[in-house]
Protein backbone atom coordinates (compact mmCIF):
# COMPACT_ATOMS: atom_id res chain seq x y z
CA UNK A 1 0.00 0.00 0.00
CA UNK A 2 1.86 2.63 -1.14
CA UNK A 3 1.00 6.04 0.32
CA UNK A 4 -1.07 5.13 3.21
CA UNK A 5 -0.69 4.55 6.77
CA UNK A 6 -1.32 1.49 8.56
CA UNK A 7 -2.16 1.20 12.17
CA UNK A 8 -3.65 -1.43 13.95
CA UNK A 9 -4.89 -2.90 10.31
CA UNK A 10 -6.60 0.25 9.49
CA UNK A 11 -5.50 2.04 6.33
CA UNK A 12 -5.73 5.92 6.89
CA UNK A 13 -5.57 8.07 3.97
CA UNK A 14 -1.96 10.53 2.94
CA UNK A 15 -2.55 13.98 3.80
CA UNK A 16 -2.85 16.17 0.79
CA UNK A 17 -0.58 18.66 1.00
CA UNK A 18 -1.04 20.62 -1.87
CA UNK A 19 -4.65 20.83 -1.39
CA UNK A 20 -4.27 22.10 1.73
CA UNK A 21 -1.65 24.62 0.76
CA UNK A 22 -3.84 25.61 -2.44
CA UNK A 23 -7.02 26.32 0.22
CA UNK A 24 -4.95 28.36 2.13
CA UNK A 25 -3.67 30.60 -0.74
CA UNK A 26 -6.92 30.45 -2.23
CA UNK A 27 -8.48 32.14 1.11
CA UNK A 28 -5.70 34.71 0.96
CA UNK A 29 -6.06 35.55 -2.01
CA UNK A 30 -9.70 36.52 -1.73
CA UNK A 31 -9.06 38.00 1.99
CA UNK A 32 -6.42 40.47 -0.06
CA UNK A 33 -9.10 41.15 -2.99
CA UNK A 34 -11.73 41.84 -0.39
CA UNK A 35 -9.30 44.77 1.50
CA UNK A 36 -8.87 46.03 -1.65
CA UNK A 37 -12.44 46.39 -2.30
CA UNK A 38 -13.51 47.58 0.65
CA UNK A 39 -10.30 49.96 0.31
CA UNK A 40 -11.30 51.40 -2.69
CA UNK A 41 -15.20 51.53 -1.60
CA UNK A 42 -13.94 54.02 1.04
CA UNK A 43 -11.70 56.04 -1.22
CA UNK A 44 -14.89 56.19 -3.54
CA UNK A 45 -16.75 57.40 -1.00
CA UNK A 46 -14.53 60.44 0.72
CA UNK A 47 -14.04 61.44 -3.13
CA UNK A 48 -17.97 61.55 -2.83
CA UNK A 49 -17.74 63.20 0.41
CA UNK A 50 -14.95 65.95 -0.58
CA UNK A 51 -17.16 66.56 -4.13
CA UNK A 52 -20.25 67.14 -2.65
CA UNK A 53 -18.86 69.09 0.38
CA UNK A 54 -17.70 71.61 -2.34
CA UNK A 55 -20.54 71.39 -3.67
CA UNK A 56 -22.84 72.39 -0.35
CA UNK A 57 -20.72 75.35 -0.55
CA UNK A 58 -21.79 76.98 -3.55
CA UNK A 59 -25.31 78.79 -3.30
CA UNK A 60 -26.17 77.42 -6.75
CA UNK A 61 -30.13 74.77 -7.35
CA UNK A 62 -30.09 72.95 -9.88
CA UNK A 63 -31.77 73.38 -12.66
CA UNK A 64 -34.20 70.39 -12.12
CA UNK A 65 -35.25 71.54 -8.80
CA UNK A 66 -36.14 75.14 -9.93
CA UNK A 67 -39.84 75.98 -10.62
CA UNK A 68 -40.46 78.21 -13.60
CA UNK A 69 -42.89 81.37 -12.30
CA UNK A 70 -46.27 81.09 -11.81
CA UNK A 71 -46.05 76.82 -11.80
CA UNK A 72 -46.86 75.34 -8.69
CA UNK A 73 -44.97 72.74 -7.75
CA UNK A 74 -45.51 69.39 -7.42
CA UNK A 75 -48.56 68.08 -5.13
CA UNK A 76 -48.79 72.24 -4.42
CA UNK A 77 -51.15 74.68 -5.25
CA UNK A 78 -50.70 78.48 -5.78
CA UNK A 79 -52.44 80.66 -3.83
CA UNK A 80 -54.78 82.73 -6.10
CA UNK A 81 -54.39 86.55 -6.00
Amino acid sequence: MVGSAVIKGVVLAKPNYQFEKRQRDLAKKNKKEEKRQRKLAEKTAEDACAAGAGEATTDATPPSTVAPAGVAPAGETLPET
